[in-house]
């Protein structure tokens, strides 16, 4: 992690712990859709141009993937390295980052329904929308091959 991000993980949480939210603890409901119900039939057709589904992307697409997720995607901050939803801005984030370990989560949502929420953001969480202001959709599929990678099952 380079400075800079790690610098803008402290400062987020610092803005957080002086705006008086409260410090999370661990997702309360991994399993709950953060993809708004109207647009969830949607959202889980989107398929990525990349691989056929993400649990089975090429090793270089996720390797791809663990270098933005861990760089220009910011995601370290929030959801950690180990992907566990433990990072250091998320530490402050009510919910908490949702926690990629998790394999019951990945059973459940469907690949476009991440892209839905690194495009889009998820309402009444701390994920922002990243594409396309901070990585491209091609960027993002990569990260959701990585963060498949996290369920060890």
């Amino acid at each position: 992690m380079t400075f800079s991000m790690k610098v803008l993980g402290f400062l987020t949480a610092a803005m957080f712990m002086t705006t008086g939210m409260a410090i999370a603890g661990p997702e309360k409901d991994p399993l709950k859709a953060r993809v708004p119900a109207d647009k969830r039939s949607a959202a889980k057709k989107d398929k990525s141009p990349l691989y056929k589904k993400a649990k089975d992307a090429p090793a270089e697409i996720v390797a791809e993937g663990k270098a933005l997720y861990e760089g220009k995607g910011t995601c370290i901050n929030c959801h950690g390295k180990a992907g566990d939803g433990q990072g250091p801005a998320g530490a402050v984030l009510t919910p908490g980052p949702r926690d990629f370990t998790n394999c019951k989560f990945h059973k459940k949502r469907k690949d476009g329904e991440l892209m839905w929420v690194i495009k889009n953001g998820s309402p009444g969480t701390g994920m922002v929308p990243l594409v396309p202001a901070t990585i491209s959709e091609e960027d993002a599929w990569k990260i959701i091959a990585y963060e498949r990678s996290f369920c060890k099952k």
